[in-house]
């Protein structure tokens, strides 16, 4: 055979592979893609943390502690089983926020960084991906979107390393006090909760630049990435022509309404109810107390810093705070949660019904009874969900407390990751199902529902009778 024929066959090879790979592309959805992507990230990162390198001598991980910990990275929750600082190696804990940073920017996102600066351009499939990774409705200009986006997420995050470096030299070398800025600056903006400290940063509870910088950094990365566009873009209006629909989105007003009215209330309760607590709040100033409160109301529902111990709070306080936890962040954000906006449509949608009108309306806006019913669907998947793991654990984990493991799962599912010390001792298997949880509530269980059932099926051409059922009373 003479060596053209042979390259003949190869190309030809090659290019079937091509094709072959292109057509399962396609038939793949991108809700699909999405979680495939969010997979792989967690099975590299659970083999990197297991490597005898990642952790000191005598704590080294099994693999399910490592797969455990590199979710709980990947998806932003924050839900630890050992201290960090002393169980990983500093290759450990740059694995381990170099997780975050992917976890928390959307594995999609970033990768579509890396093919805008070698090829400058992205395809519409890319495009549609990359959209339900932001969980955008519409396509847009990705290119302009995504440049704007990661400048505005390095330099949040460079500012905020930047205050805190100013805290932390005060305690530790030069070089230690960067990386501790750079670590929890991530940390917090990616709204993990991650800490280079044993006690979380209740070390610094009173320190009133930390409860300041940390709060910003966590708000600001759970108002949603477009949220965060629209706020640049009307700071630089030299980039509103690139991207004008993005400018003042409904979404974005009603994600800022929502942060605030959830972070004022929360701080408003917590201050009220554990004011007499002598365990947390009581032996402390007033100015302090508000302080810890407005911390402790801002990271509840997303990032999981702790300047008090939840384990000493009142039942009411962590009821309040599993509500939080619920809720959640904003959407297109490094948070989890059902959203802001889905409590705030689905308000919306009830006050609507009760007030007899015909049509759901905000700021001068409709909104779709469809948007409504796609709220009222995550909610109700997300609650089965909850309870039906609950269910699962409090069978398995016999001696543990009911409220203690609803906790454990409304913190995992969203993305939270606050814990009333039961995640060290739970058994594997219930490790296995927090991670499990941790992740349906990264990519959001909607998405899950679509990736299982996304089939294209043509639609006939009839309608069945309509008819009426009873509800309520």
């Amino acid at each position: 055979m003479k060596s053209t024929e042979f390259h003949c066959i190869i190309k030809n090879k090659n290019s079937y592979w091509r094709k072959l790979v292109a057509e399962k592309k396609k038939r793949m959805s991108p809700y699909s893609v999405l979680i495939l992507s969010f997979l792989l990230i967690i099975i590299i990162g659970t083999t990197l943390l297991s490597l005898p390198v990642s952790s000191f001598p005598g704590k080294k991980l099994s693999m399910v502690d490592a797969l455990f910990i590199a979710t709980s990275a990947v998806t932003v929750t924050g839900l630890v089983i050992t201290d960090i600082n002393y169980t990983f190696t500093l290759f450990g804990k740059t694995v381990l926020i170099i997780l975050v940073q992917l976890g928390g920017l959307g594995v999609m996102t970033f990768s579509s960084v890396i093919v805008l600066l070698l090829t400058r351009k992205i395809d519409y499939t890319a495009k549609k991906i990359i959209q339900k990774d932001l969980n955008y409705n519409t396509l847009f200009n990705i290119q302009a979107y995504i440049k704007n986006l990661i400048k505005i997420v390095f330099l949040i995050e460079f500012i905020g390393a930047f205050c805190l470096f100013f805290v932390f030299i005060k305690k530790f070398s030069f070089l230690k006090a960067v990386y501790y800025a750079a670590f929890h600056s991530i940390s917090a903006f990616c709204n993990t909760g991650f800490s280079l400290f044993p006690d979380s940063l209740s070390a610094y509870r009173t320190n009133v630049p930390v409860n300041l910088i940390i709060p910003l950094l966590i708000t600001l990365g759970s108002l949603g990435f477009t949220t965060l566009n629209s706020i640049y873009i009307s700071l630089f209006p030299k980039f509103r022509s690139d991207n004008k629909r993005m400018h003042f989105t409904l979404t974005a007003r009603l994600s800022v309404i929502v942060s605030l009215i959830l972070i004022i209330s929360g701080t408003v309760l917590t201050l009220l109810i554990e004011m007499s607590n002598p365990e947390t709040l009581k032996n402390f100033v007033f100015h302090d107390k508000l302080l810890l409160s407005f911390f402790q109301s801002v990271s509840i529902r997303t990032a999981g810093f702790q300047t008090l111990n939840l384990i000493h709070m009142k039942n009411s306080t962590l009821i309040l705070y599993m509500i939080l936890m619920f809720i959640g962040a904003s959407p297109g954000s490094t948070g989890g949660g059902i959203k802001t906006t889905t409590i705030a449509v689905i308000t919306l949608g009830v006050f609507t019904t009760l007030s007899h009108r015909k049509n759901i309306e905000f700021h001068k806006r409709e909104i779709s009874w469809r948007i409504f019913n796609k709220a009222i669907a995550l909610v109700f998947i997300s609650v089965m969900y909850i309870f039906f793991t609950v269910f699962i654990l409090s069978y398995i984990e016999k001696e543990q407390k009911f409220i203690l493991l609803l906790f454990e799962v409304i913190s995992a599912f969203g993305t939270a990751g606050l814990s009333l010390d039961i995640t060290p001792v739970l058994s594997s298997f219930s490790k296995i199902l927090i991670s499990l949880t941790m992740f349906l509530g990264r990519v959001g269980p909607l998405t899950v529902a679509m990736a299982l059932t996304m089939k294209r099926r043509k639609k006939g051409r009839y309608s069945y009778p309509v008819d009426k059922i009873q509800i309520g009373c």
